[in-house]
Formats: C-alpha cells, sequence, structure tokens
C-alpha cells in the first residue's frame, strides 16, 4: 500500500505509522468499572471496508494525516495533513 503525503509525496506505508480510527473515543466516566476502563483502552472495532485512520509520517517530515480508505482492497480514497494548532 502506498499512501500520498501532502508535503513529501507518495510513499511506500511502512514510512508511516498507525495510529488508529480517526473519530474521538468516548472516553468513560471516571468511577466507571475497571472492566470498563479495560475495554476502552484495550478493545477497538476492526471493521472491514471503508474507514477514516490517522497515520504518523514517521519516516519523513512528521506530518499527521487522516486517510480515508478501504481495509479489504486497500484503496486511498483521500489523505489530508491534520493540522498540530
Amino acid at each position: 500500500m502506498r499512501l500520498t503525503c501532502p508535503l513529501c509525496g507518495e510513499r511506500d506505508r511502512r514510512e508511516f505509522y498507525y495510529q488508529g480510527a480517526a473519530e474521538a473515543l468516548q472516553r468513560p466516566d471516571p468511577q466507571a468499572p475497571a472492566q470498563v476502563w479495560s475495554d476502552w483502552v484495550h478493545l477497538r472495532d476492526n471493521p472491514a471496508g471503508r474507514t477514516r485512520d490517522l497515520w504518523f509520517h514517521e519516516a519523513g517530515c512528521g506530518a499527521w494525516l487522516a486517510v480515508e480508505r478501504d481495509t479489504v482492497t486497500h484503496e486511498i480514497f483521500s489523505v489530508e495533513r491534520i493540522d498540530a494548532g
């Protein structure tokens, strides 16, 4: 799979670090039971199909990117830079 960094151009996915889903996770209530917190920390959906994920260009420019892709076909629909501030 190849990703097109807006700053560096097309690169192999091994230059990037996958961070997870681009949507915010709903944090449990501070008083929630330990099992709820354990699930929140360790369990994530693993959907087949179209997703929007965060990737870090670790071996390149250091940009954070939102990548819309298909996890089955590896087709890339869009890559956009996420500004830090």
